[in-house]
């Protein structure tokens, strides 16, 4: 079995889930089986998790990084599409975006241009297939959305190459609920 020393952590956006606010309970249980799938990779060799800095699971899945580090030897990439993608965001997210670059390892755009096409973002997924050896996105092939372009192309190239995908869809996150429920009482 290959060693799995880096892992990309992609997923949805916060709208795609319906989560307006830094303080929605829900991201409470999706930064839970991030943990819970990085905690067995760390088992497995990981070293680096390479996100692209998008808002949501790529951010979230950051700030798990931060808290394992207290535990583990572990870095964090930042590797964005493209230059300045914070730009349109609101301040909120710019200043959560900003705490997360400066305790990153490493930060840098993979395209020295501002936004130009889509083909920035399918460029993004290559060289982040190309440089991990697995692949942990929150995604659910019933409700779509923004991963579902990641896990096509991660799929293609799994089929001419040894790479891990995880994917935690909704049911694993619904039995993640159900379990702090069950510690809680």
């Amino acid at each position: 079995m290959k060693l799995k020393k880096v892992a990309v952590v992609t997923g949805y956006k916060p709208h795609e889930l319906m989560i307006f606010h830094h303080d929605h309970p829900a991201i409470k249980y999706i930064k839970k089986a991030i943990e819970q799938e990085l905690r067995q990779l760390l088992e497995e060799g990981l070293e680096w998790v390479l996100i692209s800095g998008q808002l949501g699971v790529e951010l979230w899945a950051a700030q798990v990084v931060f808290e394992l580090k207290r535990e583990y030897d572990l870095k964090l990439a930042i590797l964005t599409p493209f230059l300045n993608q914070d730009e349109r965001w609101n301040e909120a997210n710019k200043q959560l975006y900003a705490e997360i670059t400066v305790k990153a390892d490493f930060v840098e755009a993979l395209s020295k241009r501002p936004y130009r096409s889509p083909q920035q973002f399918r460029n993004k997924d290559q060289f982040f297939l190309h440089k991990s050896d697995c692949a942990v996105i929150i995604y659910d092939d019933e409700r779509g959305g923004h991963p579902k372009y990641f896990f096509q192309h991660a799929k293609a190239f799994q089929e001419q190459n040894e790479y891990d995908i995880r994917i935690i869809d909704f049911y694993t996150l619904q039995i993640i609920v159900e379990e702090e429920q069950i510690d809680y009482n």
